[in-house]
């Protein structure tokens, strides 16, 4: 059983009040168990979240009372965290951006349970540094043809020179990530992504498509393109869900992408032991992976599968 904590805690140089307050009621996790995950894990977060202007879930008195989303940062916020003014279509939006273990932990003093990112960094806003395709199943879909659709996704991507990456979302489905050199604008990005996802849907639309609306897709995949739109974010590697039991958006190799491992295996209680384990990272080629998207990639859709 969990000991009491007395008064506010410290985590990483950073003060957490309200440390015995249940972030998960199902699992008891607490405002401070939270802290400290983000505390055991910042080595691996913390190269996924650096530079890159959040999105935030925000739940104030945990899970269970209810959560919203935060784009703007005028709010209060830990001194760790820092801000950015970035220019949006009407207005300038000022975002916060985690650049260390106690800037992630002081994220969880501000009641967040999820962190978002953008697929820039502040270094070069305008040129994405990744493409993210999400992989997202109708409620019938099951997670055998959740992998396939991942590992379809992958074979486009390398047919037109692409490496890829895969993590599991902290939900039901998986984020097929690829590293690209911040050279292209959003636009560019946008027009591959697109390309991939209306590919693979005229492929096989009894089984993939590019419409988001949920009605009549109960037995397909959404190959969710816009997660590459400028503004638009997607879950950080690492980083915990809103959801009950504290699921965690996991990093895999392809090789550990199998019907064995599913994705609540990756929760805040699971996942600390399971990176001890690791004798390598699953994505330590991601680091080292310096591929450009070209316009040629761009107009090489449609294409056979």
């Amino acid at each position: 059983m969990r000991a009491h904590v007395e008064g506010p805690a410290d985590v990483s140089g950073v003060r957490i009040t309200h440390p015995d307050r249940v972030m998960y009621p199902e699992t008891g996790v607490s405002k401070v168990d939270l802290a400290r995950y983000y505390e055991r894990i910042a080595d691996w977060i913390v190269p996924h979240v650096n530079g890159r202007p959040l999105t935030l879930v925000r739940c104030p008195t945990g899970l269970a009372a209810g959560c919203f989303y935060m784009k703007h940062s005028k709010v209060w916020a830990p001194p760790a965290l820092h801000r950015v003014d970035i220019q949006e279509k009407t207005k300038v939006g000022e975002y916060l951006v985690a650049d260390s273990g106690p800037a992630l932990v002081s994220l969880v003093q501000m009641d967040v349970l999820e962190i978002h990112t953008w697929n820039s960094r502040i270094s070069s806003v305008e040129q994405p540094d990744r493409l993210v395709l999400d992989i997202d199943p109708g409620p019938e879909i099951t997670w055998p043809e959740i992998i396939a659709g991942a590992r379809l996704v992958r074979r486009v991507l390398q047919s037109v020179g692409l490496n890829s990456f895969v993590k599991t979302t902290g939900g039901r489905g998986l984020h097929v990530v690829v590293p690209l050199q911040p050279r292209a604008d959003w636009s560019e990005c946008l027009a591959l992504s697109r390309g991939i996802a209306e590919t693979i849907a005229a492929h096989d639309p009894e089984r993939y498509t590019t419409r988001f609306a949920k009605a009549g897709r109960e037995r397909k995949i959404l190959i969710d393109y816009l997660r590459n739109n400028r503004t638009n974010t997607s879950v950080a590697a690492f980083s915990t869900r809103a959801k009950p039991h504290a699921p965690v958006s996991m990093p895999l190799s392809w090789a550990m992408l199998t019907p064995r491992v599913t994705p609540d295996a990756f929760t805040v209680k699971t996942v600390p032991a399971r990176l001890a384990r690791l004798r390598r990272d699953p994505w330590a080629d991601y680091w080292t992976c310096h591929q450009r998207l070209t316009r040629a990639m761009t107009k090489a859709f449609p294409i056979a599968v």
